[in-house]
Formats: C-alpha cells, structure tokens, sequence
C-alpha cells in the first residue's frame, strides 16, 4: 500500500512540475501570464460596449449589438446575448448540449479575423453536452465552469457570445492562461 501510494504522490508531483514548466515555458510568471491575459480581454473588450457586475440581471439587450455583461464579480466572464431562448433555465444536473465555436483573444486585433475552433460548424463535431452544476462528471467539468454559468441567468435555446478567462475555461488548459471567446448555442435535447 505503501509503494502505492508513493507512485500516486510521485506522479502527481511529476504532473505539477510539467504543469508549471509549460505555462511558464516563456519565462513569464504566473502572475505575468495573468496580466497578459488582462491586457488581451481589455483589448477586446475596449472594442465592445460593456455592462459592469449587478448583482440581479432581469433584463438583456439581445442582439448583435448588445452590450458585453460581466455576469460575476471578478471580472473573468462576459456575456453578450444575441438569441433569448424560449425554453425555461436548466435545473441541476440536468442534460444540456451545446455548440460553440471559440477563439483566442490573446490574437485579437481590432477590426482583424480571428481563427476559430468547435463544433458548430460541423455535424462531424458531434453534439457537446454537460449536466447543470453537476461538477462530479468529468465530461461536466472538462468544459470549465464559464460555459454554465449563463444558463442562471438566461434559458435553454439561447445564443450568446461569452469571454471567459483561463480559470473560469477548459480544466485541461487552464495553466496555459489564455482567454477564449465563445459563441455558444444551448439546446435542452440533442440536435
């Protein structure tokens, strides 16, 4: 047992290491890394009209000139709503399934094209789903908790566009502190 659990520290110590050495791979702190990504949503967002933190949203401007919202406190998620939805808001742990396409602010200039990846251009893709706030599910958890968190605040069938900062984003790449913008489609069902 002894020998086992020696491999489980070893490997997550191993883990860590490769974790920190490739977020900072460029010499830049984490700290560092953080203010660059800072510096790349602040750029985008100076391009946008932006809605600062309330603590009861009720009401949208829905379109695709809608203001920006900071839908939580700390300022890592950002929602613009260019579709309300006709479904009612998910309950916990319920089924959800969504297509996005994302892209990465840290290449973002004004006026210029920004490559994306996802699945909604492409039945190929396939549907992505998570449960609502069920956040013992890896295939919940992979997406990041910044995808879910429109869906208290705006129903089921909703198109959005949602800036998410790096701890908010995929738990999978969250050491590498990139900021993504998400345009997102919920669905109550398969597609």
């Amino acid at each position: 047992m002894k020998l086992k659990l020696s491999n489980i520290i070893i490997g997550a110590l191993a883990i860590c290491t490769a974790t920190v050495s490739l977020s900072c791979s460029d010499n830049k702190s984490y700290a560092e890394l953080l203010e660059v990504e800072n510096k790349a949503v602040n750029r985008f967002l100076a391009d946008q009209r932006v809605i600062g933190y309330q603590e009861d949203f009720t009401d949208f401007e829905v379109g695709a000139d809608a203001p920006f919202y900071q839908i939580d406190k700390e300022g890592n998620l950002y929602m613009q709503v260019i579709k309300l939805g006709e479904y009612e808001k998910p309950e916990d742990n319920q089924l959800v399934y969504f297509r996005f396409t994302r892209y990465n602010l840290s290449y973002y200039t004004t006026g210029g094209e920004m490559e994306g990846e996802g699945n909604s251009e492409s039945i190929e893709n396939g549907d992505q789903s998570f449960r609502m706030n069920n956040t013992t599910l890896e295939s919940t958890t992979q997406w990041g908790s910044g995808i879910q968190h429109p869906l208290t605040l705006i129903p089921l069938g909703s198109e959005i566009k949602l800036v998410v900062k790096s701890q908010y984003g995929w738990t999978a790449e969250i050491a590498y502190v990139q900021p993504f913008l998400y345009h997102l489609r919920y669905y109550p069902g398969k597609i």
